[in-house]
């Protein structure tokens, strides 16, 4: 089945937030710094979050960018290209990434890497730059526009100058290392794709992103257990002009509306780990404000459903269900005090931005 739908907007409060280690500018090293934490100066607060890789599916970012959504002004560090060698992964950064964290209203990075170690035939322990992330967090310092604005402006302005800064780069680390990286024409290539103009980065990376769609389509992951093995092709637009080829976990389609299902699954635990959660919740941010929805090219109503499972659990809940029903199915279940504090925050999330989420057996 195919979905499609739109966004014009994000409307979403987060109330599963994390405190933020608080990092004096003057100490900042990004390669040191905690993966999201609290970047302060005399004058301005910022929430930094960093990728290891371009590639989404890697390491779970999305969880790293969720922590930072409550504060007024969030900035991501994303490398543009991750060369692990010849022998390993290379990834490049995708336009549908840039157009998610746009509206997010979270200002991108682009970064590059400088440093790296030798492990077998591939390269590990990757260094940022850190001179010139510091030197684009004072640029955004002195930003007065949103982070849509900066985003195109730095893809417009400054994505070819930095292909070549990471063309430079990786030639010394092949040197330093000994350890044979991708053929850098495929740098080049990237760079004569994508242009000056982002037009042609979104078509070049949207070609990319169907095709992974299509094979995450027929593909189960390790962290979904699903009642059913209905997965769905979603396509949203945004007003940016940026379209997301993602897939549903799961669908239900009743007679007027199609319930979008998220799955996070643990087989060890009676939860999912925190992070997955956070990962499912940035999900739900998308469905949630979806608009204009169709299944198959017919107009249809939406709900957005995180479906946290666990081979440990009897019974289920959901956000909807009675306080006498979710405290019989913590019992039951033996929940701790921590346990408990997070479902009810996860629920109290779900009302306060009307998705669904559901607490369940699963094998």
């Amino acid at each position: 089945m195919n979905i499609k739908g739109k966004i014009t907007g994000i409307k979403y409060k987060v109330i599963l937030s994390d405190d933020l280690k608080d990092v004096d500018i003057k100490k900042f090293d990004i390669n040191d710094a905690p993966s999201v934490c609290l970047l302060k100066d005399n004058k301005h607060t910022f929430a930094i979050s960093k990728w290891v890789s371009p590639k989404r599916t890697r390491s779970y970012p999305f969880e790293r960018v969720f922590n930072t959504l409550h504060i007024s002004k969030k900035i991501t560090v994303i490398p543009i290209v991750k060369d692990e060698g010849e022998k390993g992964d290379r990834d490049f950064i995708q336009w549908d990434t840039v157009s998610l964290m746009s509206l997010l209203d979270v200002f991108v990075i682009f970064a590059f890497y400088e440093k790296a170690d030798k492990a077998d035939k591939k390269i590990t322990n990757q260094q940022f730059n850190n001179k010139y992330v510091l030197s684009k967090i004072k640029e955004i310092e002195q930003y007065h526009s949103s982070a849509l604005h900066w985003n195109l402006h730095e893809l417009n302005t400054n994505l070819h100058s930095i292909i070549d800064k990471v063309k430079t780069a990786y030639s010394k680390i092949e040197k330093l290392t000994g350890v044979k990286l991708h053929n850098p024409n495929g740098l080049d290539n990237f760079k004569e794709k994508i242009g000056k103009d982002v037009s042609l980065f979104m078509a070049f990376s949207r070609g990319k992103a169907e095709k992974a769609q299509s094979r995450e389509f027929v593909t189960q992951q390790p962290k979904e257990s699903l009642s059913t093995l209905t997965k769905a092709k979603i396509t949203i637009t945004n007003y940016l002009g940026g379209q997301y080829f993602l897939t549903v976990d799961e669908i239900l389609l009743s007679k007027d509306k199609v319930s979008l299902i998220e799955g996070k699954h643990s087989t060890n635990a009676l939860l999912p780990s925190k992070g997955d959660i956070k990962d499912g919740l940035l999900k739900m941010i998308l469905y949630c404000n979806l608009s204009d929805v169709s299944a198959n090219g017919k107009k249809i109503k939406s709900e957005a459903v995180l479906s946290l499972t666990s081979t440990k659990l009897k019974g289920s809940i959901t956000s909807s269900s009675t306080k006498k029903e979710i405290s019989t199915f913590f019992e039951v279940n033996k929940f701790s005090t921590l346990q408990i504090l997070l479902v009810e925050t996860i629920f109290a999330e779900a009302k306060q931005n009307k998705f669904i989420i559901k607490i369940q057996f699963s094998k």
